[in-house]
């Protein structure tokens, strides 16, 4: 079973000085609005309204943090976890990149996304979610760019693999990975940059991304458990069609995934 299927919602801020103090390593979801961000996250974690996806991209400005480890079994979602058994916590940032949001809400988020992503010692990796369509826009490019001096890993999700034709998923990836290698620090050495093709709808790359971002977050060591659930069953959440319908109470998220509706495995 996934580490990842343990998240539970840990804490959200809007700000960098209400940052959670703890020292675990951090894994960051970054995307546009309407890349399927919150549709992965749900997906990997196997719960239905971990992230919530909004049907108006672009209205959370907050960064809402998930924790993996110190919860048990018997334990309800909402009672406390034991924080001496915290091993990662996954970092949804705001989407960005939707044209209706005003001005000022812009600035807020690049001055959150870039303080947070450049200067968070905690932060181990950025998992960057843009659609296999159209990889790399301005936005997509600035925040690698934002990200790739600190000489962290950077893992590119390409969703919505499934609208893509054989062909044109294999020139994708290619290209991708081609864009990736371009960049080299002064020294002229690659950066630790990978990527992969991935649908929620068709479940592709689930299980390359799962083992990937547990690599990246230092899970493989991690004893496997039952993740909590709502009613302290410790039962896996039951499959279902909207598996990005509903939140989960602990803030919006911003991306609009009208063309996805899968469910978390049973």
């Amino acid at each position: 079973m996934s580490k990842l299927w343990q998240a539970r919602f840990f804490t959200t801020v809007n700000h960098l000085r209400d940052l959670p103090r703890t020292t675990v390593p951090e894994i960051a979801f970054a995307g546009r609005s309407n890349a399927g961000k919150s549709t992965a996250i749900n997906i990997l974690c196997n719960q239905k309204g971990l992230a919530f996806a909004s049907k108006t991209p672009g209205r959370t400005q907050h960064i809402n943090f998930f924790s993996i480890g110190g919860a048990h079994v018997a334990m309800h979602r909402h009672d406390p976890i034991n924080m001496d058994e915290l091993r990662c916590l996954v970092a949804d940032l705001p989407g960005y990149g939707y044209a209706e949001v005003s001005g000022n809400a812009k600035l807020h988020w690049q001055r959150l996304l870039g303080d947070y992503v450049q200067q968070r010692e905690q932060l181990a990796a950025l998992v960057l979610m843009m659609d296999a369509r159209r990889p790399f826009t301005d936005l997509d490019i600035q925040m690698l760019e934002w990200f790739a001096p600190t000489g962290k890993p950077i893992h590119c999700i390409l969703t919505k693999a499934d609208k893509l034709t054989r062909n044109e998923a294999v020139n994708t990836l290619r290209q991708a990975q081609a864009k990736l290698d371009s960049y080299v620090d002064e020294d002229g050495e690659g950066f630790p940059f990978t990527v992969q093709l991935f649908s929620a709808l068709k479940r592709i790359g689930i299980e390359e991304a799962t083992a990937k971002i547990e690599e990246l977050a230092g899970l493989n060591d991690m004893p496997e458990a039952v993740p909590a659930t709502e009613d302290g069953t410790g039962e896996a959440p039951a499959a279902g069609p909207d598996a990005a319908g509903s939140g989960s109470g602990s803030g919006s998220e911003s991306d609009a995934d009208a063309d996805a509706d899968p469910s978390p495995a049973p």
